[in-house]
């Protein structure tokens, strides 16, 4: 299902934008763009805010029944919004582009809708989430055992998003790869994804030793009262 359930070319996961909104801090969200199509489809992302937001892509071409993420990044804010609520909203338009188009390729006015092609939009709005309120949510839904301690909570749940942040970080990695790759067979450039797969590869391997630490620490437990 998309956002606005008006969209067929494309769907995107999760149907909001979720920050954990820290002062001082930036936050981000992924975004899963999955095409339900066997064409090839463009995507453009906009937002009511661009200074709050830093968006990668912010456009691409997704093949025949492919995805990709994007990650939203929120810049790090002195002032909290009233009472946590966040007025700001994503548009992601789509269109059906040529086969094997590349991002580089697109005309200026892909998604222009008087060009006369069939644009589709899918608007999400954005939410701000507490800190503590995260943590709340953890508990409720059992992933926080009641016989850590609070210390113990805390360095699980960065090890976790570590991973979590590792994985991300080169999926992205991936695709801009994927997307240099391209590039370079067109232009006739060799070489010159040396540096990003080895990057790409530095960045498995941190995953996989936050994944050994996270599964191999045995969780600490409260001391009993004799």
């Amino acid at each position: 299902m998309t956002a606005d359930g008006g969209n067929q070319l494309i769907s995107v996961h999760p149907e909001e934008l979720k920050f954990i909104f820290e002062l001082e801090k930036q936050g981000f969200c992924d975004l899963k763009v999955i095409n339900n199509t066997e064409h090839h489809v463009a995507f453009k992302v906009k937002t009511t805010s661009p200074k709050k937001y830093f968006v990668r892509p912010n456009t691409g071409v997704v093949q025949p029944w492919d995805s990709c993420i994007i990650r939203v990044t929120l810049q790090a804010q002195r002032e909290s919004p009233p009472d946590m609520q966040c007025k700001d909203k994503f548009l992601l338009q789509s269109t059906i582009v040529p086969s094997n188009t590349d991002v580089d390729d697109l005309p200026p006015d892909t998604f222009n809708k008087d060009s006369g092609k069939t644009i589709e939009e899918c608007k999400l709005r954005v939410v701000y989430v507490s800190p503590s309120s995260a943590q709340g949510n953890l508990e409720d839904e059992g992933l926080v055992s009641a016989t850590r301690s609070p210390d113990a909570n805390s360095a699980l749940q960065r090890l976790k998003d570590e991973r979590d942040a590792a994985v991300r970080q080169t999926q992205l990695l991936q695709q801009d790869l994927d997307m240099l790759k391209r590039r370079g067979q067109r232009k006739g450039v060799r070489g010159f994804s040396l540096m990003f797969a080895a990057f790409v590869g530095l960045i498995g391997i941190m995953v996989g030793l936050i994944l050994n630490l996270l599964l191999s620490s045995p969780p600490p437990t409260v001391p009993q009262n004799d």
